[in-house]
């Protein structure tokens, strides 16, 4: 055994079969002897920042009076059961929530861009940069809050970062209002003129994460015969077990499951709709579940097991497209989304709203409980992630960009204390509650973010 014989296996380990690259998830034999329990303070935290496009009832006039989306009290002892963050009461401890902050440079700055708010707002969520309203290849915005990140500490991990989404994406053209496709489609923008593409497909993500090569031919008999990569590392996972202790073994042997979970599950979405029966996404790739949830868990459980393989450390995660009219029959309304944004500031059209928010927000629970149930070390992943989900609308009927709804989860490396409701100032740019994010991850020489004008203790709730 590795840590036994006092030889620490590396880190960035692999099982490597035809067509088949597994990386380890982290393992005590990893451990140089003597250094056992030491806690990294200069640890890089993992980063996942989701967007949920149109805003949410909670900032609606009345909405916000309702305490819709954040509770009426600041600090730490506030009551989540009005709110459409019910979901997240089993976490408190983990739960920063940072609310009255605005995305102004999402809104119009001259009257050509008036009513261009859905097809510019993505873009600014994590630039906090105006896009240069155009149809053309000239895009400009700006870089954004994960690539920064990305560029200082994802070098180390084989994929410095990956984008996912759910919905479709088409960033060929323009959309609509003279804005390029590209701004809607994106989040993550490697330079003010450079978006970085999303992937939709789980298949692809999984292949992406776990170096599934081979010739065309050869993938496309795999999925035929339904055969699992793990076949093909069956060898070198036998000698490897062989050289680990119990608690290692129990580790990898729990790793590899969830892979085969995760595997498994995609070949069921694939062989169902590649079946003829019909579909509720007909223009979807085979590997897109119909289902939103089993496509978000999806999703969720391939960052879990990139972040335990430390394959990448950086994940941006687009929940919707602005302009959507999906339905989510399961959420208790049967209202599109985008239409039920547009909820006229009736109560019941913005309760109608709420409902679709609420259920956006219990897709979470899954994924924090999939973090946490991963050790690393001492701790277990949760409290080595921030998660930051949020909208850069704020008030969606009235196409407005004040008091968006933002969270934080996670402890980022033990850096964020939770269970906390941060009011800002009004006025207050959302560009420095993520200044604050990005000192927090380690970025702590950046002097400005965006628009911002100063910064927001993301410990304290006096703001």
């Amino acid at each position: 055994m590795y840590f036994l014989s006092g030889k620490a296996m590396p880190r960035r380990q692999f099982l490597q079969g035809m067509s088949a690259t597994i990386a380890l998830p982290y393992l005590d034999a990893m451990i140089p002897v003597g250094r056992r329990g030491l806690f990294d303070a200069k640890a890089a935290p993992r980063l996942v920042a989701i967007e949920m496009v149109h805003g949410a009832a909670g900032c609606n006039e009345w909405g916000a009076k309702q305490n819709l989306w954040s509770p009426a009290a600041a600090g730490s002892k506030y009551d989540l059961s009005p709110t459409a963050l019910t979901s997240l009461e089993n976490y408190r401890d983990y739960l920063t929530i940072i609310s009255n902050t605005d995305v102004r440079e999402a809104e119009p700055t001259s009257p050509n861009e008036i009513g261009g708010d859905h097809f510019r707002s993505s873009a600014v969520y994590l630039t906090h940069m105006h896009p240069k309203q155009t149809e053309g290849s000239d895009v400009k915005v700006g870089t954004s809050l994960d690539q920064m990140y990305a560029k200082r500490y994802g070098q180390s991990t084989p994929i410095p970062s990956m984008q996912l989404c759910i919905e479709n994406v088409d960033q060929a053209g323009g959309c609509a209002y003279g804005y390029a496709c590209v701004y809607t489609d994106s989040i993550s923008w490697a330079s003010p003129n450079e978006p970085l593409p999303v992937i939709r497909d789980p298949r692809v993500a999984f292949e992406k994460l776990f170096g599934v090569g081979g010739t065309s031919a050869e993938r496309a008999e795999r999925r035929r015969t339904r055969r699992s990569i793990l076949d093909f590392i069956s060898g070198e996972m036998s000698g490897l077990k062989a050289t680990l202790g119990p608690e290692d073994k129990h580790r990898l042997d729990r790793y590899l499951t969830d892979i085969r979970e995760v595997e498994r599950r995609i070949q069921a979405v694939e062989a169902r709709n590649s079946s003829g029966e019909v579909r509720e996404l007909p223009e979807a790739p085979a590997g897109v579940p119909d289902s939103f949830a089993d496509h978000v868990k999806l999703m969720f459980d391939i960052q879990a097991l990139a972040f335990a393989a430390d394959i990448t450390r950086v994940f941006s995660f687009k929940m919707g497209r602005d302009g959507s009219s999906r339905t989510y029959p399961e959420s208790g309304t049967d209202k599109p989304f985008h239409p039920a944004s547009h909820h006229g500031g009736t109560e019941r059209g913005v309760r109608d709203f709420n409902t679709i928010n609420k259920y956006h927000v219990s897709m979470l629970p899954y994924f924090l409980d999939k973090l946490k149930s991963i050790q690393e070390g001492e701790s277990n992943m949760l409290d080595k992630t921030m998660i930051l989900y949020g909208s850069p609308m704020g008030d969606s009927n009235l196409h407005n960009h004040r008091r968006c709804p933002l969270l934080v989860l996670g402890k980022a490396e033990n850096r964020l204390n939770g269970n906390l409701h941060i009011k800002a100032a009004d006025g207050t740019p959302m560009a420095n509650a993520m200044l604050s994010m990005m000192h927090t991850l380690g970025m702590d020489d950046l002097t400005s973010f965006g628009d911002s004008n100063g910064v927001l203790n993301l410990n304290s709730a006096n703001a």
